[in-house]
């Protein structure tokens, strides 16, 4: 009886596996111009949160504030990245990943910058 219990549920785990890797991305290879393109998004990405940075309106707010302000305001800029995914059959989970590691990453960035600035800006009220 436990053997026969066993190997169903041997059975039942090997074809839900199967199931499970047919949806699963085979890796290849991405050509030149999508990767040119992916640079592309990215650049414009982050060139869109430098120029957001650079605003009067940011420097006059709360660091963390102003960059969660700049961050949703280059959110479809970073979009365009994940079209770019997606055009070339790149599963969805895979595209958000590396969009969500992008986006803390420069999230990071810009907050340090952010409170740099306003360090600088709280220095130079005091003297």
């Amino acid at each position: 009886m436990k053997k026969i219990i066993f190997l169903s549920l041997l059975l039942l785990s090997a074809s839900t596996y199967a199931e499970e890797s047919k949806d699963e991305w085979q890796n290849t290879t991405l050509s030149d111009e999508t990767m040119k393109k992916i640079q592309d998004a990215k650049y414009q990405y982050k060139k869109c949160v430098g120029e957001e940075m650079q605003k009067p309106v940011y420097q006059e707010q709360e660091s963390r504030v102003s960059t969660e302000a700049i961050m949703k305001q280059c959110e479809p800029v970073l979009g365009k990245m994940r079209d770019v995914y997606l055009e070339q059959k790149v599963p969805e989970v895979i595209a958000d990943r590396h969009l969500k590691q992008m986006r803390l990453q420069t999230t990071r960035t810009a907050l340090q910058g952010m409170m740099f600035s306003e360090a600088a800006r709280k220095a130079g009220q005091q003297q």
